[in-house]
């Protein structure tokens, strides 16, 4: 990529959840699905447990079609506002909701959403306890925001990841309407300059199981 040379690894992510905004499409996800397949792109899907439990056959497609399964909660609540026993309690939901629906652990990946607790040392140390760490973005083309074009997800993403260099992780959501036609576009153009798509495993190093600090 400009500035940072050929085979710079770029982690696609997608929260898929339930729709927080009236921009959406009910096709996004198998659309953004059929995408990933055609171009043979590997993604990381944060996948929250109610919506896998509402769509059983979608969310075991990500498994089936080789994406990184990860949990991005139950309810969707932001993290911090939960005392202890309801964060352990959101986790226990969503870690069965998953491995239950789509047949795969999602540990130790998961999202906060909104991004809320992604530096609070509480969520995190309850995080850690259930053999997760969270994994943010540093690319954020938001997708989300009602009247979002195109041509605006893609150039955010294309000179996010440009600026990022290698290891850069984009965040982006099935739902939005959008986004099923921004991603083989920006998938093009990044692939144009050399990009490698990756699962997050691959850029985000994790201790073994116990020590975790």
């Amino acid at each position: 990529m400009s500035g940072h040379g050929e085979g710079s690894r770029v982690a696609l992510t997608f929260d898929m959840e339930h729709p927080s905004r009236s921009s959406q499409r009910a096709d996004g996800p198998a659309r953004l699905l059929d995408t990933l397949a055609g171009t043979t792109t590997r993604a990381t899907f944060f996948v929250q447990g109610r919506w896998a439990r509402s769509h059983p056959e979608l969310a075991r497609r990500v498994a089936d079609e080789g994406h990184l399964v990860a949990n991005h909660s139950h309810f969707h609540a932001p993290l911090p506002y939960l005392t202890d026993d309801g964060i352990r309690a959101d986790l226990a939901s969503s870690t069965e909701a998953v491995q239950q629906v789509m047949g795969a652990d999602p540990r130790p990946w998961f999202r906060c959403p909104f991004g809320a607790g992604h530096d609070d040392a509480r969520v995190l140390s309850l995080l850690d306890e259930a053999g997760y760490r969270n994994v943010h973005w540093n690319v954020d083309p938001s997708d989300w925001e009602a009247g979002r074009t195109v041509d605006e997800i893609v150039d955010a993403v294309v000179e996010g990841v440009h600026e990022v260099g290698d290891g850069a992780i984009v965040l982006m959501h099935t739902w939005p309407s959008a986004t099923p036609d921004a991603v083989p576009l920006l998938i093009e153009r990044l692939a144009r300059d050399g990009a490698q798509f990756v699962g997050v495993d691959e850029l985000v190093k994790v201790a073994p199981a116990g020590n975790r600090g």
